[in-house]
């Protein structure tokens, strides 16, 4: 593949550089031996760039992701930056950028590992063989509608105002992303709201409705209400293939699915705009478990979840499904070796550091790839 391809690398705050860091291994490995190569930039976010610049993300960074074709995200935040201003603090910066580059369906994939059943809080009847992808609305909803704000009332208490608001474009369209992904995997939707007590949950289930019937016939949908969608999974997760959700249920529940799995630690995620007219898509991929303050700089950081969310990447923006199958591979063959970061840590394992984890991965996409 030429080196076209176009991808800016935003470490971030806490563990995000550490796990970046072994991530940056595998993205030499690969120019190395599979002659894969890419036009590497690199941006601050968050916390670092309050720091540097006084703002969460400057406006050339900004303009660094809207040129790329990916972004590799770290993760933001940490106490040091609590008390700023809500529009002030590391998550604003990326609240931006998925804001601005209009990436509007997030994809969380809750999957169990053989060598990991045992990490689950669940019994390994219930999670064994697990593979979920949750799709979430991530630009509309209750985390951007208006009017927002704390006011106070006349007789001097405060007021806190959110508003939920979907419009038919913004359901449709992660709607559509959902059905796509269903007709690749097993072919079944559960479309989750709370139609039976919001009105914008009722527009959503009428207009997944609608799309189903006029483009999607061949995919089972199913429609349930969010609570009853928190109990199912961890009642009987097996039962969804994807699920499709607002910004809010979709918060919740990607979480909930997440520690189905054992550790947010092992969790990627990929957060993907409209294609334009040469089907490219703006695309953000970062790691679930966020900057974890408390270990940062310690060197015991999992960045299992980092890679496999370069491994998104290269699937769903390069089109590159061998090269993705090669890292998840490498993985699976390191976990089931034994080799444990503290977060995911069982008895009779050995425990790791991050670099440890990066060097093994590399190791084992050497024997894989040989």
């Amino acid at each position: 593949m030429a080196a076209n391809k176009k991808l800016l690398v935003v470490p971030g705050d806490g563990i995000g550089p550490e796990v970046m860091h072994e991530v940056r291994r595998v993205i030499d490995w690969m120019d190395r031996r599979r002659h894969v190569s890419f036009d590497l930039a690199e941006a601050l976010c968050g916390g670092i760039a309050i720091d540097t610049h006084g703002t969460p993300i400057t406006d050339a960074a900004m303009a660094q992701a809207m040129a790329a074709d990916a972004v590799l995200f770290g993760a933001v935040g940490g106490p040091k930056w609590e008390k700023l201003p809500f529009d002030q603090r590391p998550e604003a910066g990326i609240l931006r950028l998925r804001k601005d580059m209009d990436l509007f369906a997030n994809l969380r994939p809750a999957t169990v590992l053989d060598a990991l059943i045992d990490a689950s809080t669940l019994r390994p009847e219930i999670v064994r063989g697990l593979d979920v992808m949750i799709v979430r609305e991530l630009t509309g909803g209750i985390y951007f509608g208006e009017p927002r704000g704390i006011t106070t009332l006349p007789d001097g208490q405060r007021k806190g105002i959110n508003t939920e608001v979907y419009t038919t474009n913004e359901i449709r369209r992660v709607a559509a992303v959902a059905f796509e992904l269903a007709r690749k995997r097993r072919g079944k939707v559960h479309s989750v709201e709370k139609a039976n007590v919001m009105e914008s949950g009722l527009l959503w289930r009428e207009e997944v409705t609608k799309l189903h019937a006029e483009s999607y016939q061949d995919v089972e949908l199913q429609h349930m209400y969010a609570d009853n969608c928190a109990m199912q999974l961890v009642r009987n997760p097996k039962q969804f293939d994807v699920i499709v959700t607002g910004n809010l249920f979709g918060d919740i529940l990607s979480d909930c699915a997440a520690m189905l799995t054992g550790s947010l630690g092992m969790l990627p995620s990929a957060s993907l705009g409209a294609p334009d007219a040469s089907g490219r898509r703006r695309a953000l991929y970062e790691p679930v478990h966020g900057s974890a303050p408390d270990i940062a700089g310690k060197g015991i950081a999992n960045p299992l979840a980092m890679m496999l969310s370069f491994s998104m990447m290269l699937r769903y923006s390069f089109d590159m499904d061998e090269d993705a199958k090669l890292i998840e591979a490498a993985v699976q063959k390191v976990l089931a070796g034994g080799l444990r970061t503290a977060d995911i840590m069982q008895p009779g394992m050995a425990k790791v550091s991050t670099q440890v984890m990066g060097e093994a991965i590399v190791r084992e996409l050497d024997k894989l790839a040989a």
